[in-house]
């Protein structure tokens, strides 16, 4: 709704990375190579998982829904920045930014949860093997990807009511490079600071609980680790919760540094270099982390290609 004379933004302007065009062309090459490895990468690990009976398990199960939220988390972004390289109006309406959103917080707090999931699966594993078969049953591993959803559908429908209901006249320019909801709340006509503290519970205190799960899980295979006398035991450990651990590292860094930092008016450089990583790099690293250290999904892969 309008006040005087001023009227609801119907679409936004994205600042994006660089306004060079030089810069900008060299830009959409490098964003376009990372989006296709990552689709690539992505749908490999999916179609690998799906087909090659070796690799069905609760481990790539749990993978396999990984891969799925990973294309979802770029694909909600890396498309408009592509073409948001080759225009000179680079807008977004309010419907795309919302449904950007959307998409976005959904793929990602869902990730975060089930990154949790995997830990669990992996303490499971390595502390409880003689009864790993009988508590990671196929039913109770569907439950933990749908409570994964769940989670991130709660956390995506707060933040997202929190930031869209606002009212947004007059401003319509984001400093950054996709609708980011800490990013739109700078251009609301009210006062932000209850959509904040709403974002600030999401974006922070929430993931600290699959944080801490993270890092218990961790902490008991270290210790089990510990007291393994064979060398082979904690080297198949190792290989075992390897990829997981540098996916964990990975996402969780980026995203501490891209988001649990103080809320300042303009986005530098550093910043946008760090929710780059977290928002588009992470999506191509993961298949590849994965499929390099795993023989199983190296096997499935010449399995694929011998077909």
């Amino acid at each position: 709704m309008g006040e005087g004379n001023q009227t609801s933004v119907a679409e936004f302007i994205l600042l994006g990375l660089s306004q060079d065009p030089k810069i900008q062309i060299l830009l959409f090459c490098v964003f376009l190579t990372i989006y296709l490895l990552s689709m690539f990468g992505n749908l490999l690990i999916i179609i690998l998982i799906q087909t090659d009976s070796q690799l069905h398990n609760p481990m790539y199960f749990f993978l396999k829904n990984l891969s799925f939220a990973d294309l979802c988390f770029s694909t909600s972004i890396v498309p408009q920045m592509l073409v948001h390289f080759l225009v000179k109006r680079k807008t977004i309406s309010f419907a795309g930014c919302s449904l950007q959103i959307i998409v976005f917080l959904l793929a990602e707090c869902t990730e975060c949860a089930l990154l949790a999931v995997m830990s669990y699966d992996r303490y499971v594993a390595v502390c409880k093997p003689l009864h790993y078969s009988t508590v990671m049953t196929q039913r109770v591993c569907v439950q933990l990807v749908i409570v994964s959803g769940v989670i991130g559908a709660f956390v995506c429908s707060v933040d997202s009511a929190f930031t869209l209901c606002l009212p947004y006249q007059g401003q319509n320019i984001i400093n950054h490079y996709f609708c980011e909801p800490l990013a739109l709340l700078k251009l609301a006509s009210a006062d932000t600071y209850k959509a904040e503290m709403a974002l600030f519970s999401m974006d922070v205190i929430i993931p600290l609980a699959p944080l801490s799960l993270i890092l218990v899980s961790y902490w008991h295979i270290i210790s089990t680790e510990i007291q393994m006398q064979s060398g082979e035991g904690k080297l198949k450990v190792f290989s075992t919760c390897g990829s997981h651990l540098t996916v964990v590292v990975l996402y969780y860094g980026s995203g501490i540094f891209a988001y649990m930092r103080p809320n300042s008016k303009t986005m530098s450089k550093k910043d946008q270099v760090i929710s780059v990583f977290f928002s588009v790099m992470t999506s191509m690293l993961n298949p590849i982390i994965y499929s390099l250290r795993s023989k199983d999904v190296k096997g499935a892969l010449r399995n694929l290609v011998r077909r």
